[in-house]
């Protein structure tokens, strides 16, 4: 299984992971044979990224939360959004009588108290599973992108959090945060939000201001715990103080909300945004690091280097020798010398042949291939 763009898919090969439509309905299961139909229904659905499996790579990797549970906390998140994005319409267009106040402030009790469900749920997941690494990436949904984003941002967040050995109300708090860190983003407007074309500086600016108006929304309920509300506050302050929306500084900064704006960009990367295309992981993986100590506490950065794995198997890479190799098992600890299975030689040999790069230190991956090119020209 390996994650193609969209454009590098062939005719043939078989999906490997089902993918869903907007209202998290099936769209194709895994398994299905890809032919130009269903390739042109994908990008359709604005989905620029697929799992594949052919004749390179046919392994089989699980995500660390349950398909389920992924497409359940994506629901709630949506549901929840939706229904604050038209309390939002209405507030704002007409006057509340106060029965009508009272019944938004029971919906959204009941919400609250949904997303703290899915929080215990997947927390309690991550917590069973011993040396949890992220080996998959999300497939994402242009339109449902800050519903997927925000349940993706959670895992990560907790497994970052699990490195760190936070205690299990630190671990519920960064995961209820991490949930609802961009609820502020019902308060932008839709056009801006969804536009597809790169933001203006004016249009940034009010995007900016989720953050603050995220806080202000969830300070005065009771089911957000303190902890919690400061995430949505400070996912985008940076050590350096060139963060928003107070330009805090190092410990200035919660604890939570620095792991928080770790996973965050790390998932914002690796996601087709409308403006740009996704980075492979270890491409991601290497900006956070790079970013250690200026924009991200460094030891949460090391912590999160040892659960991301930058080349999940069934990657196709290109070595320094310029063969091309799939992956075919990572090891904890040593994310860059996987072993590896060579699937093009330039020379014509050692064609599915196993190397482990831990005995091999003259063979370096150089990056991500997606194509196999023909040699023979």
């Amino acid at each position: 299984m390996r994650l193609v763009p969209i454009e590098c898919v062939r005719e043939g090969a078989y999906l490997a992971k089902t993918i869903y439509d907007n209202d998290g309905r099936v769209l194709l299961r895994e398994g299905v044979m890809l032919n130009e139909l269903f390739i042109r229904r994908i990008k359709l659905i604005k989905v620029f990224s697929v799992y594949i499996n052919d004749e390179y790579s046919d392994n089989i990797i699980e995500d660390v939360i349950k398909p389920e549970l992924r497409q359940k906390a994506v629901q709630t998140i949506k549901d929840t959004f939706v229904s604050f994005e038209k309390y939002n319409l209405y507030s704002s267009t007409r006057s509340f009588n106060s029965g009508k106040e009272s019944d938004f402030i029971k919906e959204k009790q009941k919400y609250f108290q949904s997303i703290g469900d899915i929080a215990d749920t997947i927390l309690d997941e991550l917590l069973s599973q011993k040396n949890v690494l992220i080996n998959v990436v999300d497939i994402k949904n242009m339109d449902s992108y800050t519903y997927q984003h925000s349940v993706n941002v959670a895992v990560l967040s907790l497994i970052i959090g699990i490195q760190l050995q936070l205690n299990k109300y630190e671990l519920y708090s960064l995961c209820m945060g991490a949930l609802m860190h961009d609820i502020g983003k019902v308060f932008i407007p839709k056009e801006i939000i969804l536009k597809y074309d790169k933001l203006t500086e004016r249009e940034f600016a009010i995007v900016m201001e989720h953050s603050q108006k995220g806080y202000d929304y969830l300070k005065g309920s009771p089911d957000i715990s303190a902890p919690a509300r400061i995430i949505a506050l400070q996912h985008h302050e940076r050590i350096n103080g060139k963060g928003y929306p107070e330009g805090r500084r190092g410990n200035e900064i919660n604890k939570l909300a620095k792991i928080v704006a770790i996973a965050d960009v790390y998932d914002a990367l690796t996601s087709d945004r409308p403006h740009r295309r996704a980075l492979s992981p270890n491409e991601a993986l290497e900006y956070i690091m790079a970013s250690g100590d200026t924009l991200f506490d460094y030891d949460m950065v090391l912590a999160f280097s040892k659960a991301v794995v930058p080349y999940p198997e069934g990657t196709l890479v290109v070595l320094t020798n310029e063969d091309i190799a799939v992956i075919e098992k990572n090891r904890p600890n040593f994310p860059l010398r996987p072993i590896i299975r060579i699937v093009k030689s330039i020379d014509g040999t050692h064609k599915n042949v196993s190397i482990d790069l831990m005995d091999d230190l003259s063979l370096v991956i150089e990056g991500v291939q997606y194509d196999i090119p023909d040699f023979s020209k």
